[in-house]
């Protein structure tokens, strides 16, 4: 077993909690089904353990920890905050953290029925969210470039996955983003990664954000795709007018990289009916369904 596939147990969180945090050593120690770069384990009712996996590095925790106290205070939803540090050790050679549970249901397991009200709330999320980030602010790594520059990526899901009968209509919604002007503003915290594992749902509505290891500061575009990605059919315009901020150039941005992430997530789709390391198989459907929804326009 290699050092990217050491074997995460129940055990090992209670061992790591014993050595660096006794007093939370106690707590009840459940898995959470779900997570690649990391593993997440509840810790009692309102905690969880984040445990660095197949991420190389540990940066997008330390991200983590370092902005999420930052920004959590003035987010209207519940978002998971950093409570303890856990540091590499022999027992365990990565990092490792304690952080506040965000109760719900991932919305790649659960439903939003209450589709203008996940709308209003997605839309509020985002405004506070997309504020100027300072100049210290992390920058994207793999993602964050206007569409034009990800244009590499784009073809390979297409070219994987892009179903024969509206394989024309989703590269034109790609040209048109490309071809949209850039973003013009100052750099704002963006979340990134906004796909239906990293939301939670309860009462047919969004209610909390997970997973801000790919925060960066940037073009908005990149999150307010998630108006079709993750929002039921007929809210992306409800959520347009919520937010308010967003002008036409932005828009044909976000639908552009909206067909890209329904393309990824048709492609995990497709890896884990084939039962490919990482692959989701329930993840197709839900990117099929979002892709429609981009071909329906605001």
């Amino acid at each position: 077993m290699t050092d990217t596939e050491i074997e995460i147990t129940a055990d090992l969180v209670r061992d790591l909690l014993q050595e660096q945090h006794p007093d939370l050593a106690g707590l009840a120690i459940r898995e959470v089904a779900g997570g690649w770069g990391n593993q997440m384990w509840r810790l009692g009712d309102e905690l969880a353990v984040r445990m660095q996996r197949m991420d190389p590095t540990p940066e997008l925790q330390l991200k983590e920890r370092r902005w999420l106290p930052v920004l959590a205070p003035r987010l209207p939803l519940p978002v998971p905050t950093p409570v303890r540090s856990g540091e590499p050790s022999e027992r365990f050679p990565k990092h490792w953290t304690v952080m506040s549970w965000v109760p719900g249901e991932p919305l790649d397991h659960g439903a939003i029925s209450r589709g203008a009200h996940a709308a209003d709330t997605l839309a509020g999320f985002l405004r506070a969210l997309h504020v100027e980030a300072p100049a210290e602010a992390p920058i994207a790594m793999d993602r964050g470039a206007h569409p034009r520059n990800c244009t590499d990526g784009f073809e390979n899901f297409f070219q994987a996955v892009a179903p024969d009968d509206i394989a024309s209509d989703v590269r034109a919604v790609w040209d048109d983003a490309a071809e949209a002007h850039a973003w013009e503003g100052p750099p704002v915290w963006v979340h990134g990664d906004l796909h239906p594992a990293n939301v939670v749902v309860s009462d047919g509505t969004l209610s909390g954000i997970i997973d801000f290891g790919d925060m960066f500061a940037g073009d908005p575009a990149w999150d307010l795709a998630a108006a079709w990605v993750l929002l039921p059919a007929g809210a992306a315009s409800r959520f347009f007018d919520v937010y308010a901020h967003a002008d036409e150039a932005t828009i044909r941005r976000a639908r552009g990289l909206a067909a890209m992430k329904s393309l990824f997530l048709m492609l995990m789709g497709q890896n884990g009916e084939r039962g490919l390391p990482g692959g989701k198989p329930h993840w197709g459907p839900a990117g099929r369904a979002a892709l429609d929804r981009v071909l329906k326009g605001v």
